[in-house]
């Protein structure tokens, strides 16, 4: 794996965890983020972890396919 894989991954994993966390305990990502505590934080809170998600898995599929196909 080339370092530009590695550092896809990388990548793919801390956003993929960020978003998970998000997604899943918006209150740790809101008083982390020092937001206030009403529902439309929670629902962009939400939101955003969803789109961090997405972002880890395509990274990181895409880096697992670029891996196996021998293109690194």
């Amino acid at each position: 794996m080339t370092r530009q894989l590695a550092l896809m991954a990388g990548v793919a994993a801390l956003a993929g965890t960020a978003g998970l966390t998000a997604l899943v305990r918006p209150s740790l990502a809101r008083r982390a983020l020092r937001l206030p505590d009403a529902e439309p934080t929670v629902y962009g809170l939400r939101i955003g972890g969803m789109m961090l998600l997405a972002l880890g898995l395509f990274l990181g599929g895409f880096a697992a396919v670029a891996t196996l196909a021998g293109t690194a």
